[in-house]
């Protein structure tokens, strides 16, 4: 498949890019898709909720009333689970929500969602370029040109530019990245994907040798 090449102005380079079939082209795997998105949510979820238990609830012990004879139900002390301020039963508790996804799933998955973005022509590819200064009216200058101002995009790097990173930080709907980042949960999430042209052979090259 290819690719016509433009300015990040937004002008024709007359330059073509060859998207390889292995990475752009490949039958998609929906649930290796869904594996590596539900994974990388897992890994973003602090998982830091905790509630105080019954024993962890500062309080005194002694029992509130006698047993019989109240003509109510019987109770224990104050950090009974059914009294305001008690003890919450069966609460949540820190833990990891990470779990273990197999190297080829997630390289399966990055194909696939490349390959769909690739076949709903929502790829572009750009000229190497950089920005002396991080300017966001600059980068947004640059996704008008492309008619992209109003759709979420991410825009993969070769190597991390600290400029450009910058430049596209404050702004909702977009998000850069480098090409040995990309992940198949920022891949789906955008409307479109852009390429600076040297990292469509990076990405490739990563795909193809994990």
């Amino acid at each position: 498949m290819e690719v016509a090449i433009v300015k990040y102005s937004g002008e024709k380079s007359g330059k073509k890019a060859k998207l390889s079939d292995e990475v752009f082209g490949i039958e998609p795997n929906d649930h290796a898709i869904y594996l590596d998105v539900k994974s990388y949510l897992a890994n973003q979820r602090q998982g830091t909720h905790k509630s105080k238990q019954r024993n962890e609830i500062s309080g005194s012990s002694r029992k509130i009333k006698k047993q019989k004879g109240t003509g109510g139900a019987r109770a224990g002390n104050i950090k009974n689970p059914l009294f305001k301020g008690g003890g919450r039963v069966f609460g949540p508790e820190p833990r990891n929500y990470s779990f273990k996804l197999n190297k080829k799933v997630k390289t399966l998955a990055r194909k696939s969602a490349l390959t769909y973005k690739a076949k709903d022509n929502a790829i572009a590819v750009l000229e190497d370029f950089n920005f002396e200064t991080p300017k966001t009216k600059q980068y947004i200058k640059m996704l008008s040109a492309l008619s992209l101002a109003d759709k979420k995009t991410l825009l993969v790097l070769p190597e991390k530019n600290k400029n450009v990173v910058l430049s596209g930080r404050n702004l909702k709907n977009a998000k850069v990245t480098t090409a040995d980042q990309i992940s198949t949960y920022d891949v789906m999430n955008a409307d479109n994907v852009i390429f600076i042209e040297s990292s469509v052979s990076k990405v490739e090259t990563l795909l193809n040798k994990e």
